[in-house]
């Protein structure tokens, strides 16, 4: 009978253990953090971009559009971000791989091969990335290297 009372409490109290493990996350104000460092170095050079920093499900935290950055930068830099994080990857990993000849990476779903896209992680653990769209994808990937240091 010990045994199965000893039994009974255990299993009850494995949920709260269980519970009060937290993965690490991305926050907004860090999310603000990166994106206010990114825009602070693309303004540097007086580059217009846009700034996207998506969760670690590749959900929208934060959008910045620079006045100035044509349209089609919005949806660039989401679609970069995506990639990073579904990925883990930079952006510029498929860039590299699809001009070294790999051209099957451009059918892979969500793969974008133009750098700008960073994962971002935390003790080890995917939190979210960023994506930066507005000059040349080499600008892009500066940007973005820079706001990661902000984190």
């Amino acid at each position: 009978m010990k045994n199965l009372t000893f039994l009974f409490l255990l299993f009850l109290s494995y949920p709260s253990f269980s519970q009060n493990h937290q993965q690490p996350y991305l926050n907004l104000a860090e999310a603000e953090r990166i994106s206010d460092a990114a825009e602070a170095r693309a303004r540097q050079d007086n580059w217009n971009v846009v700034i996207a920093i998506l969760d670690n499900g590749g959900h929208l935290l934060l959008l910045k559009k620079m006045d100035g950055t044509q349209i089609g930068s919005v949806e660039v830099a989401q679609a970069k971000a995506k990639s990073a994080v579904y990925f883990k990857r930079s952006t510029k990993v498929f860039e590299d791989a699809v001009n070294e000849g790999g051209n099957r990476i451009l059918s892979l779903p969500n793969a974008i091969p133009i750098e700008g896209g960073l994962p971002i992680f935390k003790e080890g653990i995917i939190v979210g990335s960023i994506g930066i769209s507005g000059v040349t994808s080499v600008q892009d990937g500066i940007i973005a290297e820079a706001a990661l240091k902000a984190l």
